[in-house]
């Protein structure tokens, strides 16, 4: 049985359809991509499976269990945490208190220690700024925190959007080291990303998503060399 599994999802923004029947699945300790332009419908995909927007049809079940009936925050306490595009940080709050918010679901303080002390070492600079206010850090120190803040969680499956945005090639390679390590501590990931290439680089699998459908899934190796994939979303003729 998966770990997470979508079965023909329709998610609306008032009157405008913008997912249209798209099933996927994870299986425990995979890194698994979604693909696609502006406006596929990548995004929305992980609002809908977080809880944050509530499909019209279809289901979102994790380890066999439909999720439709909890809220957000419930969701959460389930083993799904979201890093969301554009990190979302709480700017006023110090590095540490940021962190201390992504494990409010937990009550553990052992647990908590630890996940702290593992994201300090993921993150050596967030702990050089743990006491510095989140407002102030680069855009690449503030997705390090984003990041962090998910896994204060203790996440079974960890949701990332747009993880490279804005950043600079060398902060993007640390990302996706970082995502690579992360998976093999033994959470299993669920990315969206706008760099197909580095993003297929890591992954198991992948799935193409336009116009909020599903037109492509395969192995990772499988998409990058397929003729369409590398046209449109790679840079290759």
């Amino acid at each position: 049985m998966s770990i997470l599994s979508i079965e023909n999802i329709h998610t609306y923004y008032g009157n405008i359809h913008a997912l249209k029947g798209i099933s996927l699945h994870i299986e425990k300790g995979e890194i698994v991509t979604l693909i696609g332009g502006n406006g596929a419908g990548k995004t929305t995909t992980l609002r809908t499976i977080s809880g944050l927007l509530k499909p019209r049809e279809g289901t979102v079940k994790l380890n066999g269990e439909d999720l439709s009936k909890y809220k957000a925050h419930e969701i959460v306490y389930k083993g799904i945490s979201m890093v969301p595009e554009g990190r979302g940080v709480f700017a006023r709050l110090t590095v540490t208190e940021n962190l201390e918010m992504g494990a409010y679901s937990r009550n553990d303080k052992g647990e908590n220690s630890r996940n702290l002390e593992r994201v300090f070492t993921l993150f050596p600079r967030l702990k050089e700024r743990r006491t510095q206010v989140a407002g102030t850090l680069s855009g690449g120190e503030q997705q390090m925190l984003a990041t962090g803040r998910a896994l204060m969680a203790s996440p079974n499956i960890l949701l990332m959007d747009e993880p490279s945005m804005g950043l600079a090639p060398v902060l993007v390679e640390l990302i996706f080291d970082t995502i690579q390590q992360i998976n093999k501590e033994g959470t299993t990931v669920l990315l969206v990303e706008q760099n197909a290439s580095m993003a297929l680089g890591i992954a198991n699998r992948g799935y193409v998503l336009q116009t909020g459908q599903i037109v492509l899934s395969d192995s990772a190796e499988a998409l990058k060399s397929n003729p369409t994939v590398q046209k449109a979303y790679l840079g290759m003729e």
